[in-house]
């Protein structure tokens, strides 16, 4: 195994990808394939996660304890994400289901640039290049995804939304 040099924005995806399988078997092939990545990807990120206790020694259950209080605490100060430029996107953060849901609209949207989206917002960069294509395809890892921009890049109250979202899908 490679040297672990502490983790990637894309592990969050991983591991956020596992959570949306639910209890649906799966394989790393499969996360490969879904998030557009490669299996050596895939395989290097759960071992990162392993390391960080964010996934179990075999590699195939999310410690959710664990990912809950790093999204919580660590994944706006890790990962941060700053609005940047208009842009035509896929919605994320509060402009996203299920937040967009629970909140009246509060200033600019936030979108993930993507040339087939069809809303218009401040970019936010997304966790990892891949993530628009793979969330268009997949309602539970887009909420997951969304949530976990709310966290990086909301206010007070999305991040408290956000955190409460998470725990409901986290802990069923």
């Amino acid at each position: 195994m490679k040297q672990h040099n502490g983790m990637r924005p894309q592990d969050i995806v991983i591991l956020l990808k596992i959570v949306s399988f639910g209890q649906d078997p799966w394989r790393q092939k499969d996360i490969a394939n879904a998030l557009s990545m490669s299996q050596s990807e895939v395989s290097e990120a759960l071992a990162r996660s392993s390391l960080t206790g964010l996934i179990d020694e075999r590699k195939h259950n999310v410690q959710r304890k664990a990912l809950d209080e790093f999204l919580a605490h660590g994944l706006q100060y890790v990962f941060p994400a700053r609005p940047g430029a208009m842009v035509r996107g896929m919605p994320t953060a509060h402009s996203a289901p299920p937040l967009r849901d629970l909140l009246q609209e509060n200033g600019e949207a936030y979108v993930w640039p993507y040339d087939v989206g069809e809303s218009r917002g401040q970019s936010i960069e997304p966790l990892y290049r891949t993530v628009p294509q793979a969330a268009s395809g997949d309602e539970r890892l887009y909420r997951l995804l969304a949530l976990a921009d709310a966290l990086r890049a909301g206010r007070a109250r999305e991040r408290d939304l956000a955190r409460r979202k998470l725990k409901e899908i986290l802990f069923p």
